[in-house]
């Protein structure tokens, strides 16, 4: 049986991880309980990836083998607790993007604040350096996309609590944590 991944969310993430999963023989799936943005939608048209929008079909999710959970998808989330309540295995984006790091190395960058400034001046040195690298992560372009895109030696990637969540094998070859503060106490109960 083919391993079946199933995105939650099409954003820039989902996306992302969608086209690393279809690149790696995955048969792959995208559900989006809103509108996919007409850029995002062209993309799966174009490499032939299954996708809804508007809805979470339930038949065509609880099928999966794992789900990778976009990182704005709060546990709270009815489908969530059901791929949950099944079994199911839920990963996050940089875990995934783990699996096909290969030789690469990852710098992940994560606290409560000054993330986006270290991790733009950690990539802008390396890339002065002249380093083969690319700025990841919570600060706009996902790992994944960029894995299946145009991969690089070096990602610097900022990582937020959100993407933290789900992990089981990441580990980044550098991590820097900056500070740890009470924020998004909403989410965290």
């Amino acid at each position: 049986m083919k391993h079946r991944l199933v995105i939650l969310g099409a954003g820039e993430t989902g996306i992302g991880a969608a086209l690393l999963g279809k690149q790696k023989g995955y048969d792959v799936f995208v559900s989006d309980g809103g509108t996919i943005k007409d850029k995002y939608k062209q993309e799966l048209f174009d490499n032939g990836i299954e996708f809804e929008e508007g809805i979470h079909t339930a038949n065509k999710i609880l099928d999966a083998t794992e789900v990778m959970k976009s990182p704005g998808i709060p546990e709270k989330n009815e489908m969530v607790k059901a791929i949950r309540a099944k079994g199911i295995e839920v990963i996050s984006e940089f875990e995934l993007a783990y699996r096909f790091k290969g030789n690469s190395k990852i710098v992940g960058i994560t606290g409560s604040n000054g993330k986006s400034t270290c991790t733009s001046l950690i990539y802008h040195i390396c890339e002065r350096a002249g380093l083969d690298c690319a700025l990841v992560g919570n600060i706009g372009y996902s790992i994944t996309k960029q894995m299946a895109e145009a991969p690089k030696d070096l990602y610097v990637a900022e990582i937020s609590s959100f993407q933290l969540d789900d992990i089981k094998t990441f580990r980044p070859d550098i991590a820097v944590l900056l500070n740890i503060t009470e924020d998004h106490l909403d989410r965290y109960d």
